[in-house]
């Protein structure tokens, strides 16, 4: 009998991986903290709306979390555990920091429970498609547990180590994917100061040993400054942020992400928090008084 499965947060990605569980025939039990969300997610998918975290696990075998940050997941999952059967598996597949993710681990356990983390990359389009990239961590019983359920949200099922690799593997990740993104902006920008056919670039880019997901995903939005939102800046920065903090711990250092970092925090400032992370092109533009 398949388990139950509760699932708390309804944003542009956890809406999408909902979506894929409930069309695999899971009747989900969702809870948001804007009702509106839930109430209109159920409408078009099934399930039931609940009141509240604690209701959720009430009637879930595995509960679900996808929101912004670890604070949001612990205040979610503090909520849900009064009402926690037996033996709960709680999976996590925000983007929080690796410490917070080992702490709800030894939280969880303490009070019987089980825990993975199970962050995710792929962005909106392979959310929808139901194939993203899911890197785990926790105990080997735990992960295989959720298999089911992240099979049918992604296509790669990374294992990671222990409870919190899943989120260091995550925020490395991101890092590398910041520092990429804004690697392209400056080359797009230069090429345009220097009289370069931009397109040219591109081309030139495309299967060689400049290319990268990057420049077939951002490149044309980036020339067209269509910066509708895939994957916020705002939360770009918050995982670089992440990063960077992680390195610290471990007394190491990433300084390209640093540099990202501070184009992404004065993308913040210029208000572009909310737009598509490829946004950090109008920093790059601002800086050098070029548009692309």
């Amino acid at each position: 009998m398949a388990e139950q499965v509760g699932f708390i947060g309804l944003g542009i990605m956890g809406s999408l991986q909902a979506m894929n569980l409930a069309k695999a025939g899971y009747e989900l039990t969702v809870f948001n903290r804007t009702r509106e969300k839930a109430e209109a997610w159920v409408a078009e998918h099934g399930g039931t709306v609940a009141d509240s975290p604690r209701a959720v696990a009430e009637v879930s075998d595995v509960v679900i979390t996808m929101v912004v940050d670890g604070g949001q997941v612990e205040d979610m999952i503090e909520q849900a555990l009064p009402g926690a059967r037996p033996r709960t598996l709680f999976v996590d597949m925000s983007t929080i920091a690796p410490g917070t993710a080992r702490a709800l681990d030894e939280r969880l356990r303490e009070a019987g429970h089980a825990f993975v983390d199970a962050p995710v990359t792929g962005s909106s389009p392979k959310a929808r498609t139901g194939t993203l990239t899911i890197m785990c961590g926790g105990a080997s019983a735990d992960i295989e547990r959720a298999r089911p359920l992240f099979e049918i949200m992604g296509e790669k099922i990374v294992v990671c180590g222990e409870a919190g690799q899943g989120q260091a593997v995550k925020v490395i990740s991101q890092a590398i994917t910041a520092v990429n993104c804004a690697t392209l902006a400056q080359g797009l920008v230069l090429a345009r100061q220097t009289g370069v056919d931009v397109d040219a670039l591109l081309l030139t880019m495309d299967g060689g040993s400049s290319d990268s997901t990057m420049r077939a995903l951002k490149g044309k939005p980036m020339l067209e400054h269509d910066f509708t939102p895939l994957f916020k800046l705002a939360h770009m920065l918050k995982d670089v942020q992440l990063c960077l903090a992680e390195a610290r711990t471990a007394g190491s250092a990433f300084p390209f992400a640093g540099l990202a970092a501070e184009l992404y925090g004065a993308g913040m400032g210029r208000g572009l928090g909310d737009q598509d992370f490829a946004a950090v092109l109008e920093v790059v533009e601002g800086i050098t008084g070029t548009r692309l």
